[in-house]
């Protein structure tokens, strides 16, 4: 994700979209475009061919209202999902926080054990969670991992869900032996569950894009749109239609592409959400919460020995 300040620095801003992939998916289309005009422009006035071609430019001004309209439509629902799977992330940063709390609050202060439990596997459910919502999630990317476990997490397909559950495990067994009573059992069941409910949020954000039909015939739309533009120009503005045909269609793919890219907020395009920096957030705050400390290094060896 790019990160800048608002009102800053206006060609600052501007200056972003170099680093957009998507940016130059657009100007690569839009070169296309010009090299599609310019044929078009020199073969009609070379040939003089004006009389031959006589598209009235209102039609296509009427044509652009309804593109611009399904555009908007598209554009909207694009930032819906993307809002949308923000909200959820922001909810598991405080979900985490408070699940982290309990588990401080309601066991024993030398109960080391349990400590370094939760700290492992809340942190872990975060960063499994980055990864599942893009191609799937990659061990080594989870911490503090024995051979043993390594083997346990490549058998299961669900990775984040697995996690959840040896979470709860150890909550139900820790009520079942009396380390917490049933009113705090309840309260920390809870928080647990809205681990599961964003995992089913974002799954399904990330398994429900736009219906292919309308993105298809969107495409479709604007395609038609600028191969008869220039057509449409050539007339009125003679070779100054080549700059105008390409400013059009830039303006029209570049919200296409732009819906698109963050149509799926969790991958790793410049415009979706940083999800790994939020994982690794959570995952400082819990181990600070849990153990009074930031996670370091010369402690792996210790947490690779217990877990």
């Amino acid at each position: 994700m790019i990160y800048y300040k608002t009102n800053d620095s206006w060609f600052g801003d501007v200056s972003h979209l170099a680093k957009s992939w998507t940016m130059v998916r657009i100007m690569r289309s839009v070169l296309l475009t010009g090299v599609y005009a310019v044929i078009v422009c020199v073969t009609v006035e070379y040939f003089e061919l004006e009389e031959y071609i006589t598209m009235n430019t209102s039609i296509f001004s009427l044509l652009g209202v309804i593109l611009s309209i399904l555009l908007v439509f598209r554009t909207n629902s694009a930032y819906d999902r993307w809002w949308e799977g923000r909200k959820q992330w922001g909810a598991l940063v405080n979900n985490t926080r408070n699940l982290a709390i309990y588990v401080h609050s309601m066991f024993p202060k030398d109960n080391l054990d349990v400590r370094r439990f939760m700290a492992k596997h809340i942190s872990n459910f975060c960063l499994a969670l980055v990864e599942h919502l893009r191609e799937g999630t990659k061990l080594d990317h989870l911490i503090y991992l024995t051979e043993e476990q390594q083997k346990e997490y490549a058998s299961k397909g669900h990775i984040p869900n697995h996690i959840a559950l040896q979470i709860f495990d150890r909550l139900a067994t820790a009520h079942r032996y009396g380390e917490i009573n049933e009113g705090d059992y309840i309260n920390i069941k809870a928080q647990h569950q809205s681990l599961l409910d964003i995992l089913g949020a974002c799954e399904r954000i990330k398994k429900t894009p736009i219906p292919f039909s309308y993105a298809v015939y969107l495409k479709l739309f604007i395609t038609a749109y600028g191969i008869l533009l220039p057509f449409a120009l050539v007339n009125t503005f003679h070779l100054a239609a080549i700059p105008l045909s390409m400013f059009i269609f830039f303006a029209l793919l570049g919200v296409e592409l732009l819906g698109e890219e963050i149509e799926d907020p969790f991958g790793r395009d410049c415009n979706d959400l940083p999800t790994g920096d939020i994982a690794n957030t959570i995952k400082n705050n819990v181990f600070e919460i849990l153990e009074a400390r930031t996670i370091r290094k010369e402690e792996k060896e210790l947490y690779e020995k217990v877990f």
